[in-house]
């Protein structure tokens, strides 16, 4: 808990898990008093290191009240490297036996990632955190690349993500993919199991840990609460869900705490979450209050409080709705002698007493009785942490593995999940469609192409290595680290009224983008990760509003679908063909998935009319916009672009295929093969004239080769395009910067004007800003530059359909520099 070299607090950050804090012991009492015995059960395991050594954390007792799991590292070795350092182990303890041992035994296999968090399940099994990444880093082979374990989307640790294992340490397997970490995993009485996930997709405004849950074989991964959350702690603080816990009145015990703290204080609140979505709306869209102090007015975050500051909080699940509770009394220093004293309202409100460091002891705490008990008392310098109670408990539910029949048993063998979404007009609950679903649904009453929503477009992001496997500068980025790195899975059409039914790459993490006719996002980015396990089916009623106040994520606090799908069994759609008749409630995706089979994700952007009934309205125009169109260089793989699979990726680099657009020879030539007009787009736009003399390039932007001034591992037209730039002239044969008069003179101190030797005030100029073309907010966002070659725009048909295609969906996952991180320059 105190830096040994120089006594001061050691903050903790919850942002990296691994933290290894040694000092750590783990002790077993006889009972909750502070005269019953003590024993140390955790030294024997490291006889030839010092106790002070090792570090010891996360505390799950066994069903039957005999054994307890934890996680524990070794110590340091002395001059080792950092990969040769120990790693975080779970261990088991056996009071009949009094036997201590690592539950993975295997040296090799013990060393492979860092475990924490451990848990039982009913089953017998263990499931827990961990940095293996088993199945992430098996994708990563089938996607061309190393093995790694990939950092958090921060960059600074290793992600941890929830795993289950037997309980002798075999068959481990990851069911959870997020980008950055799982922890706490608890399981509930309903055999699911609630975890504490980070989502941090973008790094948005409203990103923190959250509480989900999940099946112990990673199905039915879904939101359950804190999303909007994050302020209802006092003040402005930023608080996150960490640890649930069970309680005896059936809800959830959280600690609420900000990732950063120097006084290992949370804040113990009692959640409902059967009955509420967020701190303040039930699941049914009601207001509310859905969670409740434990104690008001305790202090953390380094605010001092008369009541003293929580850090772990354990019930004692016996019906008494008792705590054990590691709990410091307020203590402030006096300013001037250094001397720790108690606190009091005087001494708070006084400018004489800072907050001193806290002396966590354990007590037993009854919140009916108002009593708290000292279990184990106070010691100045130490934490005394973690406390659980050994007794038997009933067993949770057992929830079977999945077992997925049919077309679906058949995806899940080449690798696919499946999504299906009602509607992607259902925004909310409400129907956004022009008209109505069932209005743009029948071509009859909506022209296919007067369909705002054509195409969804899957994008997965890209794991980051740290720097010992790939040392590369954040200039690979690009313009904006926001959204990292981003691969496309891959694109499938949106039937008539906005359903989805899809084959997607299981056990990733993705995103969807609903997109227009020409390709483009339509609304905002898609900030949480979403995933599917092989076979599984995930169901969405439609698309969410991201500056909404209604829940979305969470099933049973989803506002009802707005679609009901087909009237009747046996029919068409409305005014379709009659081959794809439907199922009463179908969408239009499930029916065409029935009868064609599910759609599985393609890499060209592909439109065919397979709807309208030609004896009714004439079928729309086909159009396709495919990579075998361009010229330039295609960001998918010459095996991928014969057959498209689960493993295939859309990897698009600024350098290898964008940049080569603008110097590709766009000449266009009369029947007798001479040059009657020249579109190449750096023909105008750069600096040089065609004698090599210095010019203006047109609208101000080049688009030639050559490394920015700026930046010089990004070639000048990428910050042309991306970054605001001046106004530049030609003077004297080479290129300033254009200045005018700001209106304002230079001024003394006392705000009067500087005159020059004439005795005239001096003018002070400014520069012209010539905004960026192009945005990392995406297509919609970059019209200045797209709109150009669009029907009726200046450059009309400079640029092919496909690569248009190309720009835009680059420019909506983010404009990137490089999308992969082993191509991007090394440090």
């Amino acid at each position: 808990m105190f830096d040994e070299n120089t006594g001061a607090l050691v903050e903790d950050n919850l942002a990296d898990p691994s933290a290894f804090r040694p000092g750590a012991r783990l002790f077993l009492k006889k009972s909750a008093s502070a005269d019953s015995t003590i024993k140390d059960i955790s030294s024997s395991a490291f006889s030839a290191a010092p106790a002070s050594g090792y570090d010891v954390k996360d505390l799950h007792v066994s069903h039957d009240g005999r054994r307890v799991l934890f996680a524990m590292r070794a110590p340091e070795i002395e001059g080792a490297d950092d990969d040769e350092q120990p790693t975080w182990n779970i261990w088991e303890y056996d009071l009949d036996s009094a036997a201590l041992s690592r539950v993975i035994d295997s040296d090799v296999i013990a060393k492979a990632g860092q475990d924490i968090a451990p848990a039982y399940l009913p089953d017998g099994r263990i499931v827990f955190s961990s940095t293996r990444q088993r199945a992430s880093k098996a994708i990563l082979l089938d996607e061309g690349k190393p093995q790694f374990t990939a950092q958090d989307e921060e960059g600074d640790s290793p992600a941890f993500v929830l795993h289950v294992m037997d309980d002798d340490g075999g068959n481990i397997e990851q069911i959870t993919f997020n980008q950055s970490h799982d922890l706490d995993p608890l399981v509930a009485e309903d055999g699911k199991i609630l975890f504490s996930r980070w989502d941090n997709a973008g790094q948005t405004r409203n990103n923190g840990v959250n509480l989900y849950s999940v099946n112990p074989d990673g199905t039915e991964l879904g939101y359950l609460y804190g999303r909007h959350s994050h302020d209802t702690s006092s003040g402005s603080l930023v608080v996150h869900y960490l640890n649930p816990q069970k309680t005896d009145s059936g809800s959830v015990l959280a600690q609420l705490r900000p990732f950063e703290s120097a006084d290992y204080a949370s804040y113990p609140v009692e959640v409902s979450v059967a009955q509420y979505v967020e701190a303040d709306l039930r699941v049914d869209g009601a207001p509310g209050s859905g969670q409740r102090a434990l104690v008001t007015g305790a202090g953390f975050a380094g605010e001092v409080s008369l009541n003293g500051s929580f850090g772990a909080v354990s019930p004692l699940l016996d019906g008494t709705g008792r705590y054990l509770v590691s709990w410091t009394p307020c203590r402030l220093r006096e300013t001037a002698g250094n001397r720790i004293v108690n606190c009091t309202q005087e001494r708070l409100n006084s400018e004489n007493y800072e907050p001193a460091e806290p002396v966590y002891g354990l007590w037993l705490f009854d919140i009916a009785a108002g009593t708290q008990r000292p279990v184990v008392e106070p010691v100045e310098g130490e934490q005394f942490d973690e406390a659980v109670l050994m007794r038997e408990r009933p067993l949770e539910t057992f929830i079977p593995e999945s077992q997925f029949p049919g077309e679906e048993a058949t995806l899940a063998d080449s690798g696919y999940g499946v999504l299906h979404i009602r509607s992607v007009y259902d925004v909310d609950g409400t129907d956004t469609a022009p008209g109505s679903i069932a209005a743009t649904a029948d071509p009859a009453q909506t022209d296919p192409n007067d369909r705002p929503a054509r195409f969804l477009r899957l994008e997965k992001p890209v794991s980051m290595p740290d720097d010992s496997v790939r040392d590369f500068d954040n200039s690979a980025f690009g313009r904006s680290r926001g959204q990292l790195m981003r691969e496309i899975l891959g694109y499938v059409p949106i039937e008539p009224d906005g359903s989805v039914k899809v084959a997607v790459p299981a056990n990733v993490a993705f995103a969807v983008s609903v997109l227009d006719a020409n390709g483009q996002r339509l609304g905002a980015r898609h900030q949480n990760w979403l995933t599917v396990r092989p076979g599984e089916t995930l169901e969405c009623n439609g698309c969410h509003n991201p500056n909404s106040g209604i829940s979305h994520g969470r099933a049973d606090a989803t506002p009802a679908s707005v679609w009901p799908g087909a009237a009747t069994t046996g029919l068409p759609f409305p005014n379709t063909e009659s081959s794809l008749f439907a199922d009463m409630g179908e969408t239009m995706a499930e029916a065409y998935g029935r009868i064609n089979q599910i759609r599985k994700p393609a890499p060209n952007v592909v439109y065919a009319d397979e709807w309208t009934d030609s004896a009714v309205v004439p079928k729309a125009d086909s159009f396709d916009f495919s990579y075998s169109d361009l010229q330039t260089q295609a960001p998918i793989s010459t095996s991928c672009s014969i057959e498209w699979a689960a493993n295939c990726r859309i990897v698009i680099n600024y350098e290898q295929h964008i940049h080569p657009l603008w110097d590709l020879s766009r000449e266009v030539r009369d029947s007798d093969g001479v040059v009657v007009a020249d579109y190449t787009c750096t023909g105008c736009h750069t600096d040089r004239d065609a004698a090599g003399a210095q010019q203006v390039p047109v609208a101000q932007l080049d688009l030639t080769d050559g490394p920015s001034p700026d930046e010089p591992d990004h070639l000048k037209a990428y910050r042309e395009l991306l970054f605001p730039d001046n106004q530049q002239e030609l003077s004297g044969g080479a290129l300033i910067d254009v200045l005018v008069d700001s209106g304002d003179v230079l001024r003394d101190d006392e705000g009067n004007p500087i005159l020059d030797a004439n005795g005239d005030p001096q003018p002070i100029f400014e520069t012209v800003p010539v905004n960026a073309s192009m945005s990392v907010n995406g297509a919609a966002a970059s019209s200045v530059f797209l709109n150009v070659f669009r029907r009726g725009g200046t450059h009309e048909g400079f640029l092919s359909p496909a690569e248009l295609r190309l720009i835009s969906e680059w420019l909506d996952i983010g404009a990137q520099y490089w999308n992969n991180p082993f191509l991007a320059p090394e440090n």
